[in-house]
């Protein structure tokens, strides 16, 4: 066969484009190795399964043939055309302009996302501050609070209107003059933003059993755009009131909460979780404002196809309708720019330096997170596989790593 004939047409930061031209003895033998492989699998009327005749398998299955065809020789174009121009792609390229015309050459263009070469020439001798938040007592006192609402029975209310943080059970219909229609029940917490304003408003004003015919206006930051600024005439029930029960705060309830023998050594507890959450958060933002000094002083830019790349896939996890999606699109692209311009900067020191998480880094990983858990590490490791979280424990470790070696390269002042 032929060679592949591959031309870089375009090249910018982040991507390049490619023009591919696979001459037509490939296409042929590619249209010949797929036909063998219907034949071999093909059972027509009249024949034994793999025994019908060539022309009439060629005949009988053109269409996927063809298509088996034209994907093999996708295949074997991308391959070489990685091996040809040492592209590092970041994603499986995109076809355009494809042409394909019986007994002719195939021709078509890849456009792919790489990942460009960057320079680093400086990644120490930067001065940082680390400051640790102090852990106050109002904030111990506020998760005492949570772990007493966590635990805390819904208790009915009669006799009272309802206020902030009750639970309330509503019917709402929709009013057409002096119709009602698309009765809707709903249950929800007061003060939560489960509701509009407009309809919390007219709850709180009645007593459980009592009704209220108004006209409620959607605000203009509500989330679902096509209902922003609009009003709905509706009536509105209240059903039932419930408030939480709180319990008293005593060595009782520590005891309930957890391995605690007292109300104080919940506190001590508690207190140390902050202590630690704040080490943490410290250690984040040591760590962020050094990659922005890096970035900075190496002056790293974000390709724009890695910016939009980013920006998609943000979308995607926050499932954005396609009508939003511009809008969205400029309020997370500078976002996007900071992620792709840090991945870019902690990829190439990860090369550099060597310092990717071995298979050894991760076993010794997954065997503290086991026993912190109180699990078999095999029963961890499978756990993270199902939900694909595996690779983010494994990217984490290799972040330690790059993080480690720039801060024994900068000065870290303590404040």
């Amino acid at each position: 066969m032929s060679a592949i004939s591959i031309t870089k047409t375009s090249e910018e930061p982040g991507e390049a484009q490619l023009a591919v031209v696979v001459p037509p003895e490939n296409v042929r033998e590619a249209e010949e190795r797929a036909a063998r492989v219907y034949q071999s699998r093909a059972k027509l009327p009249g024949f034994r399964k793999g025994k019908a005749p060539h022309a009439l398998v060629r005949r009988h299955f053109a269409t996927d043939i063809r298509e088996q065809a034209l994907q093999d020789l996708l295949r074997e174009s991308w391959k070489a055309a990685v091996e040809q121009e040492k592209l590092r792609a970041v994603a499986d390229p995109h076809v355009h302009n494809l042409r394909w015309n019986e007994g002719s050459a195939v021709t078509f263009e890849l456009h792919v996302e790489t990942k460009p070469d960057i320079k680093l020439e400086r990644l120490g001798g930067f001065k940082l501050k680390r400051s640790v938040a102090a852990v106050t007592e109002a904030q111990v006192e506020a998760q005492l609070g949570e772990l007493r609402e966590q635990r805390a029975p819904w208790v009915p209310v009669t006799g009272e209107k309802p206020k902030a943080k009750d639970l309330v059970h509503v019917t709402i219909v929709q009013r057409q003059g002096d119709e009602t229609k698309d009765a809707q029940p709903y249950q929800f917490v007061l003060g939560a933003g489960q509701a509009i304003p407009d309809v919390e408003e007219r709850i709180v004003a009645l007593l459980p059993g009592e009704s209220v015919d108004a006209v409620v206006r959607f605000p203009d930051d509500f989330p679902e755009e096509a209902k922003r600024g609009q009003t709905r005439d509706i009536r509105l029930t209240l059903h039932e009131v419930k408030r939480q029960q709180l319990t008293e705060l005593t060595d009782d309830f520590a005891r309930e909460v957890g391995d605690f023998d007292s109300l104080e050594a919940l506190r001590r507890a508690i207190r140390e979780d902050l202590m630690r959450e704040a080490e943490r958060e410290a250690d984040a933002r040591v760590r962020a404002e050094l990659v922005e000094q890096i970035i900075a002083a190496n002056r790293v830019t974000a390709p724009r196809s890695l910016v939009e790349r980013a920006v998609a896939v943000y979308a995607q996890a926050y499932d954005i309708p396609e009508d939003r999606w511009q809008r969205f699109a400029a309020e997370f692209r500078p976002i996007a720019e900071a992620q792709v311009r840090r991945d870019l900067v902690l990829d190439h020191i990860v090369e550099m330096r060597d310092l990717r998480a071995t298979d050894e880094d991760l076993a010794r990983r997954l065997a503290e997170l086991a026993a912190r858990r109180g699990v078999p590490p095999a029963e961890l490791r499978a756990s993270l596989e199902k939900s694909n979280r595996l690779r983010d424990v494994r990217r984490g470790l290799t972040e330690e790593k790059v993080f480690t070696f720039l801060l024994s390269q900068s000065t870290v002042e303590q404040t």
